[in-house]
């Protein structure tokens, strides 16, 4: 019976209402955001491999360790 009310609820709650565009438009003269960067030259490959080298550059962060992985490692 609990689960009926529920599902009646949620189902009313639904179907009561509407909706609603996440974004209005307000001028529709100019482009997006989104549009511009599309069009941009595309730089991504500078950045990549920025970040690559980001990446690269914290494996040296990681700690060697000998725990054989039946022991503890200590802290």
């Amino acid at each position: 019976m609990r689960t009926l009310r529920t599902a009646a609820i949620v189902l009313s709650a639904a179907l009561s209402s509407t909706s609603v565009p996440a974004q209005v438009p307000q001028d529709q003269s100019g482009a997006t955001e989104t549009e511009e960067r599309r069009h941009a030259p595309k730089t991504d490959l500078m950045w990549n491999l920025i970040g690559a080298l980001g990446l690269i550059g914290l494996s040296g962060l990681w700690r060697r360790s000998d725990n054989d992985g039946y022991t503890d490692d200590p802290i």
